[in-house]
């Protein structure tokens, strides 16, 4: 969100949990949101949607989305590892991750891996990895090297597509890091299924 941008009338949040109403109530699309984790009260509309605002310098509102299901979603994680696992300990934090979910993500999937940051700020670096371009390559050569072996990693599980074995797991791993204390090394891990939905616009 640029810094000159001006939202009229209601909040950014109130706006896209209006828009979220309006889509899911017109298209007819699946109601998945509860009101409360152990009520279990469907909202009846999606709402509230999960928003993440990242304010910089313009005029412009980069909104960007994507609809995940519960599939893949239940299968992340989020770990606090050591520096001292270094990159090791992080290609092997994915591949578990990939392991245990086998054919509950919905494979072949692709991998959104957060690493740095604070152990809030982990997981949107992961979610925020799946908004990629599926095989877009990272623009740091260390991070694209990590990328590759980790897709190899992942792949070689063997899970294949639906879980029905084969060489074909994920689709792509990409990575988003971001500065961290010097005392951990967070990792969180995001997966996405095959049906990869998302939309972008910029007003």
């Amino acid at each position: 969100m640029g810094r000159d941008v001006r939202i009229e009338g209601m909040t950014l949040e109130q706006a896209l949990a209006a828009g979220t109403r309006r889509g899911y109530g017109e298209h007819y699309l699946r109601k998945s949101v509860v009101r409360d984790p152990f009520q279990r009260e469907n909202t009846g509309d999606n709402t509230p949607p999960y928003v993440h605002i990242r304010q910089l310098e313009g005029d412009k509102l980069r909104l960007r989305f994507m609809p995940k299901g519960s599939g893949s979603e239940n299968m992340s994680s989020c770990v606090m590892l050591s520096p001292s696992d270094g990159a090791a300990g992080v290609r092997r934090v994915v591949a578990e991750c990939v392991d245990a979910a086998g054919a509950k993500a919905c494979p072949p999937i692709t991998v959104g891996v957060g690493i740095g940051g604070s152990f809030d700020e982990c997981p949107k670096l992961a979610k925020l990895a799946l908004l990629r371009k599926i095989g877009s390559r990272h623009k740091d050569a260390f991070y694209d090297g990590l990328e590759r072996q980790m897709l190899e990693d992942v792949n070689a599980l063997g899970i294949g597509p639906l879980g029905f074995g084969g060489k074909t797991t994920a689709l792509a791993v990409h990575i988003e890091a971001a500065p961290c204390h010097i005392a951990s090394l967070p990792v969180a891990v995001n997966l996405q299924c095959h049906a990869a939905r998302r939309a972008e616009v910029i007003l």
